[in-house]
């Protein structure tokens, strides 16, 4: 079954354009497991002429002996594919010396497997590059998943390849828009659900997809000790870290709601000096963030986990890994509305209203045990416009209540800059949101977004 490719339309656009250009170009693309780069790769050289080379974490002479015959036989070279080679220089400059009168692409797979065993192989590319592959047709692409290594040997201004590079592209996370067409038989609500369960990554989502509704995904891949994400954070963290239960205890800490850095060091029990250096190693790979709320201070900062599959194992599944072995996860359906309340706000305010608001900044406000989940601006228009999330099936009358409520926390929010003030609730379900609207309020539900959502606005 060949499976489905969604979006990724910049990314093609931007491979095209490098593609189109004259001289060698040296392209990186990097970005998690998982997210797609193969495949975005073998979409972009269709009907195109190149050689392609699948790195393994294994031995260097045996990496360079895989790509020695790749490329002998892009160019039906037996003399090369007898010669015994031992260092990438030779390869590189074989490519250097054979520039192909049309353009060309390499493209190494995994590029992060051969800089671990050999870093060398940097300055033997950078050599090659400088001497002859700049002005030739080789597009050479480069991927790899192991993002630290990649941001520190092929990107920092140390890599021997800085300045060389022609392109970088950090491939990201689906959309829910584009991750939902990948969920075929889920309704709108457990698509929304799976998304913030496990965010845009394709391959996930091709997972989840296999399955006829959430629940039965969830219990039979993250609550089953043979299920597909049982293990799958270990995994990613360990491909990238050492100390990984000190990691582990961070994402925890975060996921139970110790947010602060104070709370997190405390729930751990390790100094904040101590913590701050794995905090950064995780905000650098996307694990987590540091939220700043608007109008505040640096000093307010507070974190969240920002990959879902992250916050969703540690919030639900690292606590029950015991039971899971023994084949009694205890959780159910209604232990998981709190998480998904947090995680549909975070929706709400990253995805939802850029597209029906995309003139204005949008965050969120804290101050001394004060919170409104949503605030947003628009300088040109000096409007604010402050909103409450909440996941459930909401009355008219709480949901008025709400709305009053937040106007009254409104108050403490400085800005005065924006005299012009709109107050908004976006819920599961809501009963008489239209007599709300009627009164001045922007209320959505779970209808209404998936209307939007889909073109038609309410």
């Amino acid at each position: 079954m060949i499976r489905s490719f969604v979006d990724r339309t910049t990314e093609i656009a931007l491979l095209e354009e490098e593609w189109k250009r004259d001289g060698g170009r040296l392209i990186i693309l990097y970005g998690r497991r998982r997210i797609g780069k193969t495949r975005l790769m073998t979409e972009f050289t269709q009907n195109k002429e190149g050689i392609i080379y699948f790195a393994e974490d294994t031995a260097k002479a045996i990496q360079i002996r895989k790509l020695q015959h790749a490329i002998s036989q892009f160019f039906g070279d037996q003399l090369l594919a007898s010669l015994e080679m031992t260092s990438w220089d030779q390869l590189f400059m074989y490519l250097g010396q054979h520039p192909p009168t049309e353009r060309r692409y390499l493209i190494i797979d995994e590029f992060t497997y051969l800089i671990k065993n050999d870093p060398s192989i940097l300055s033997a590319l950078q050599k090659s590059w400088d001497m002859a592959l700049t002005d030739s047709n080789w597009c050479i692409i480069l991927s790899g998943s192991m993002l630290g290594l990649m941001t520190d040997s092929a990107l920092s201004y140390t890599s021997p390849l800085y300045g060389r590079r022609t392109r970088d592209i950090l491939l990201g996370p689906l959309h829910f828009t584009d991750a939902k067409s990948l969920l075929p038989s889920y309704n709108f609500k457990d698509s929304l659900k799976t998304y913030l369960t496990i965010g845009g990554i394709p391959e996930y989502l091709l997972k989840a997809g296999e399955y006829e509704e959430y629940e039965t995904f969830v219990q039979r891949e993250f609550f089953n000790k043979y299920g597909y994400f049982y293990r799958e954070p270990y995994f990613l963290l360990s491909q990238e870290f050492r100390e990984l239960k000190l990691y582990q205890s961070i994402l925890h800490a975060i996921a139970v709601g110790k947010t602060a850095a104070g709370a997190i060091s405390q729930f751990c029990g390790v100094d904040p000096r101590h913590l701050y250096p794995y905090m950064e190693a995780m905000i650098r790979l996307g694990i987590i963030e540091k939220e700043l709320p608007i109008f505040g201070s640096k000093t307010q900062g507070l974190y969240r986990i920002q990959d879902p599959i992250f916050d969703f194992w540690y919030s639900h599944v690292f606590p029950e890994k015991q039971a899971i072995e023994m084949d009694r996860p205890s959780a159910g359906r209604e232990s998981r509305d709190p998480y998904f309340g947090k995680q549909f706000e975070v929706y709400i305010r990253k995805e939802f209203f850029p597209i029906i608001l995309p003139d204005y900044v949008i965050g969120r406000w804290w101050y001394r045990g004060e919170e409104i989940d949503l605030i947003a601006t628009n300088d040109q228009h000096r409007e604010i416009i402050f909103g409450e999330c909440k996941w459930g099936h909401i009355t008219e009358k709480r949901g008025r209540g709400i709305l009053k409520r937040l106007e009254k926390k409104s108050l403490n929010v400085r800005h005065d800059q924006y005299p012009i003030e709109q107050y908004s609730l976006v819920c599961g379900k809501i009963d008489g949101k239209e007599v709300l609207r009627e009164e001045g309020y922007r209320v959505y539900d779970m209808e209404d977004i998936e209307s939007i959502l889909m073109g038609v606005v309410p």
